[in-house]
């Protein structure tokens, strides 16, 4: 009998771990990993031309920024981490990012309709004026969210979101009284998939709205200040056939900060988008309206962090050296602007389009200040612990922030030759976007031209002539960039900027650098060798200062 309960059990237990191999060889096949990667490295060195010594980082030759991010999928199951190190960081990031660690860790269930995040995670609300959550690795921002994100999808068309958490600051810890707690709703509803009727309808409808709420104790000694502070937006979106119109409207409460002077005053966010596009035309524009929107997890916090709510640029991104020279920057405060753009092909083999045809783009962006009035004759605008001001809604300010406009060409002449010819006059307030008070105006002219000579299939050279001409500021500039390619792995390029209508002689500087890149699937290694001029870098109306340099710079980075 002994014999027997032995050999049942030995039985047993093979049937049990061949059982147990069979699910993790299963759970093994199912599953997938994937990841990314990057390191930018700069090496420093003294530069008497720029006014350079080897104090650019506090005493230290290089700065070193680098990411890793793990991702492992597993049926409806996923996690993840990100790995950062800025040691020390490049020049022109926040000092505070200097370190090393894990900031973002998370886990995700995900149903057919419905999910579940707990850890850092991302989100935005409709254009994300009362929220919107997201990392950008070449301003080294990151407000990511901390906490819970639950979606719900009863049926298809109509989506439900809800977060709760708080936001990275840097590699600080969350603490009890610290930065606030967010938290918000989101509900969208689409009506062309919620309802079988519309779905072919050339009417298009989709309605949402969300309320996005923070929680930060009141700990100042002076102020009264709201511990919860509530925002609401509704938006819609409509089309018809050819024509598309969405809108957003934010209300926040009042909400007394650092960046607002803390000023009692409600704030409204607007932004409204029109379009028309058919073949070989497309019409665009563009008014928004922000007042007092400056919507953060910490009312005293004034450096480029923490943002609950993101207001989109309604100007046009330039990438060209001269022509991204002076970028806009949103103004939270307050600014009131409108952009028109004009996209039409020239049909190939007319007059004017010749044998291949041609591009025409024209856009024109304008942002002005709003118009503040006194709360009453004894208050002056803006003053700390009051209402502030008012402001009538569609009046536009005196001061302009921005004006841009621009025509830009795109023509192929043969099968070997094509280009890019671009004209911008632009209008830029350095006083208020730099903080630069008392400076005048930026007026410039631009001009580009961006050709490319294709030798074979695989190689090809790219030259770029630039001219920037103001009377303010530094002056004129002169680029050129000459860019050789061979696909898909290689390139070479060598650039010069030359800032040769300087005011002071001295100042008069040529920008050389030179650089090569080498590109393996989804691994690419660059490396630059020369002179970065001083200036601004702007995505998506979010902005970093960017100090002069001389030197080598690395970026290697991958993805799997």
């Amino acid at each position: 009998m002994n014999k027997l309960k032995i050999v049942l059990l030995l039985i047993l237990t093979i049937i049990g771990v061949n059982t147990v191999n069979a699910q993790i060889s299963d759970m093994l096949n199912r599953s997938e990993v994937h990841g990314s990667f990057q390191v930018d490295g700069q090496y420093y060195q003294a530069d008497n031309a720029l006014g350079i010594t080897d104090s650019i980082l506090g005493g230290r030759k290089m700065g070193l920024n680098g990411f890793g991010k793990i991702t492992y999928n597993l049926g409806k199951f996923s996690a993840g981490m990100r790995y950062e190190a800025y040691l020390t960081p490049i020049a022109g990031f926040d000092p505070a990012l200097e370190g090393n660690g894990f900031p973002n860790l998370w886990a995700s269930y995900n149903d057919d309709n419905f999910s579940v995040t707990v850890g850092s995670f991302y989100e935005q609300f409709g254009n994300g004026l009362v929220l919107r959550t997201y990392e950008e690795w070449a301003l080294g921002y990151d407000n990511a969210l901390n906490g819970v994100r639950v979606t719900y999808e009863p049926v298809r068309g109509l989506l439900f979101k809800g977060v709760y958490g708080t936001q990275r600051y840097f590699w600080d810890k969350f603490e009890k009284n610290d930065r606030g707690i967010v938290r918000g709703v989101d509900a969208e509803m689409d009506f062309n998939t919620l309802f079988t009727g519309m779905t072919n309808s050339k009417f298009r409808f989709v309605l949402g709205g969300s309320m996005v709420s923070k929680y930060q104790i009141d700990e100042n000694p002076i102020y009264k200040l709201p511990e919860n502070v509530a925002s609401f937006a509704g938006r819609a979106n409509i089309g018809y056939g050819k024509f598309n119109i969405s809108t957003e409207y934010a209300y926040k409460i009042n909400d007394p900060s650092a960046i607002n002077n803390y000023i009692y005053k409600e704030g409204q966010a607007f932004l409204a988008s029109l379009s028309y596009s058919t073949k070989g035309l497309g019409l665009f524009a563009q008014f928004k309206r922000i007042d007092n929107f400056s919507f953060r997890s910490d009312r005293d916090v004034t450096a480029n962090a923490l943002d609950i709510s993101y207001l989109p640029p309604i100007s046009e991104s330039h990438t060209y050296a001269l022509t991204s020279m002076y970028p806009y920057a949103t103004q939270p405060n307050g600014e009131i602007g409108f952009q028109f753009q004009v996209n039409y092909k020239v049909p190939k083999k007319s007059k004017l389009g010749g044998k291949y045809g041609m591009g025409i783009a024209i856009n024109y962006s304008q942002i002005n200040d709003i118009v503040r009035n006194k709360v009453n004759d004894t208050t002056a605008i803006n003053q700390k612990g009051t209402l502030g001001y008012t402001s009538d809604f569609l009046k536009f300010g005196d001061r302009i922030f921005w004006r841009d406009l621009n025509i830009s060409i795109n023509k192929k002449f043969s099968k070997k030759v094509k280009g890019i010819f671009q004209y911008m006059y632009q209008t830029y307030d350095i006083a208020t976007i730099e903080g630069h008070p008392g400076e005048p105006a930026v007026n410039s002219h631009i001009a580009v031209a961006d050709v490319n000579y294709k030798f074979t299939n695989r190689k090809s050279l790219r030259i770029e002539l630039q001219g920037l001409w103001t009377k303010e500021d530094m002056g004129d500039w002169a680029a050129i960039l000459l860019e050789y390619t061979i696909s898909p792995h290689w390139f070479f390029s060598v650039t010069d900027q030359y800032n040769y209508g300087n005011a002071v002689k001295a100042d008069q500087i040529h920008y050389f650098s030179a650089a090569f890149g080498y590109t393996h699937n989804t691994t690419r290694f660059q490396f630059n060798y020369g002179r970065q001029r001083e200036g601004i870098v702007c995505i998506g109306g979010v902005c970093r200062q960017v100090p002069a340099s001389s030197g080598l710079s690395v970026s290697i980075s991958t993805n799997f």
